[in-house]
């Protein structure tokens, strides 16, 4: 979730792929990775908008992961894909991809991660940029993945350095309390976690994980700083080859 979100969601449409950028959509696996696949349906109050957003990840021959993320609404198109890998418990990202389309002016943004030498080389609007790395340093996809094993570990307080273009920034999350959503897929009990942000900040986001289905993000809320308010809510999912469900919706 960045500050960046406030100019995609300027004109109808552009909000989905700001709600995710914000969190984006994303799942909670065990440990160690399970490949999944997941799809979004979009939401926008008060106006008839309709988008869709697919996240995924997938192992690689080499071992590494790729996690995937595109988002469509109307014309637009948005895509982020990053390869990763695993070292214990932490998430060590290696590259990173940013690509946005059909959005007034495209954009796109690469960053190579060269632990070996202890930079980040990249490109973030046609601009060329080298930065130090820094331990527990992650991309704008690989940072939603240590959120939701941080979850899995109980934490209720989290922080994130996150390589936002072309500076390094923190993301905290706090955990506020468990509720009960309800998606295309029935109920799921879960956690809920809000973005901190500074005490006078007027955008919120908030963020619904599965516990059952290991931390699973099943719904995403933003409310921009014109009052506009956006979601994101599952419609289907597997983890590891299996469906995703929830319970019946009423039940208990």
């Amino acid at each position: 979730m960045t500050d960046k979100l406030s100019s995609l969601c300027r004109r109808p449409g552009r909000w989905l792929m700001a709600a995710v950028l914000s969190l984006g959509s994303s799942l909670a696996l065990a440990q160690p990775f399970q490949p999944f696949t997941a799809s979004y349906a979009a939401d926008m109050k008060n106006i008839p908008v309709n988008g869709e957003a697919v996240h995924s990840l997938a192992q690689n021959a080499d071992g590494t992961w790729s996690l995937n993320f595109h988002a469509s609404m109307f014309v637009a198109r948005l895509t982020e894909e990053s390869t990763l890998r695993l070292e214990g418990e932490e998430v060590v990202p290696l590259t990173y991809r940013y690509q946005r389309k059909g959005l007034g002016r495209s954009r796109e943004t690469t960053q190579q991660f060269d632990w070996a030498n202890g930079e980040v080389r990249g490109v973030h609007k046609k601009d060329e940029f080298t930065l130090p790395t820094q331990p527990g340093l992650l991309d704008k996809t690989t940072y939603q993945l240590a959120l939701q094993r941080d979850l899995m570990a109980g934490k209720t307080e989290m922080s994130y350095l996150v390589l936002d273009g072309d500076e390094i920034e923190q993301y905290q999350f706090r955990v506020t309390g468990e509720d009960r959503v309800t998606t295309r897929n029935g109920q799921f009990d879960a956690v809920e976690v809000q973005r901190v942000r500074e005490p006078d900040a007027r955008r919120e986001t908030t963020l619904w994980f599965a516990k059952d289905w290991n931390y699973l993000l099943v719904r995403l809320s933003q409310i921009e700083t014109d009052g506009q308010h956006y979601q994101i809510v599952l419609k289907e999912a597997t983890v590891n080859g299996q469906p995703v469900t929830g319970n019946p919706i009423g039940g208990n």
